[in-house]
């Protein structure tokens, strides 16, 4: 059986999420060095500079939200909602909502940084809608 594009979408959502721990990591690692990332890390850590604090709350904020939406498009496929115009659209604003999320946060862009994670927030609640109807 093929996946169907909601759970495409999802996959690609959660690949997104591995590679937001992997950039924030990977930030982290190089303000602190590579002997600090394979240490115990019992010390007190400065905090973050910016860019590896704005990667990590990026990646916190998808955190926030993945959960519902992966149940929602699991929910969906079992209620045979999937395949519907909400759902469809609602996955693809999701995710693409939060692809652009990332790169907008890391740079620091305010205001379109909202309004684009109001577009993923907005294909999530198409995706819980579709539930209803």
């Amino acid at each position: 059986m093929d996946m169907t594009p909601e759970f495409i979408m999802l996959a690609f959502t959660l690949i997104l999420a591995l590679v937001q721990i992997g950039a924030a990591g990977m930030a982290r690692t190089a303000e602190l060095g590579a002997k600090w990332n394979a240490g115990p890390r019992d010390a007190d850590v400065p905090p973050p500079g910016k860019l590896a604090g704005r990667l990590m709350r990026a990646q916190t904020n998808l955190f926030e939200t993945l959960p519902i939406f992966a149940a929602a498009v699991i929910m969906a496929h079992i209620a045979g909602k999937d395949g519907q115009t909400l759902t469809f659209v609602g996955t693809h604003l999701y995710f693409f909502g939060r692809l652009i999320y990332l790169p907008l946060y890391a740079f620091g862009v305010p205001y379109i940084r909202s309004l684009v994670w109001l577009v993923a927030a907005g294909g999530l609640v198409m995706v819980l809608a579709a539930l209803f109807v």
